[in-house]
């Protein structure tokens, strides 16, 4: 069994909330849960997220979508690249992350363990 772990973090690169996901599904599925409820002025997300459903809820919201654009887009949108550049203190949480051989080798069976897990992981990382 595989299993994206799609996060959100905040200006620093801290967890702020994780959804889990079957690994054959589009990552665009859990965006809106992921962003439910939250208040944020930009969203900074790599290709897998470009999803016109998902640039129109940022729209609705008043909050600026730096997302990588698709090649294949018909339409491409400007982004700022100044801050697509911080893009990386989400990808700097995963390589921490990753550090954690039972995160890594998704050891826990049930998903509920595996959440927690990842939850004491970034306590850990926002310890040190």
């Amino acid at each position: 069994m595989t299993t994206k772990i799609l996060a959100l973090t905040d200006a620093l690169g801290n967890l702020v909330r994780l959804v889990l996901l079957p690994g054959h599904r589009f990552d665009t599925v859990g965006v809106a849960p992921l962003i439910q409820g939250l208040e944020f002025d930009t969203l900074i997300a790599d290709m897998a997220f470009d999803s016109d459903a998902i640039i129109a809820d940022l729209d609705e919201r008043g909050a600026k979508a730096v997302i990588a654009q698709h090649p294949r887009r018909a339409k491409p949108l400007d982004i700022d690249a100044a801050v697509y550049m911080w893009r990386h203190l989400i990808e700097n949480f995963f390589c921490k992350l990753k550090e954690f051989k039972r995160i890594a080798m998704r050891s826990d069976k049930t998903d509920h363990s595996f959440s927690a897990m990842i939850h004491l992981a970034a306590a850990v990382i926002h310890s040190r």
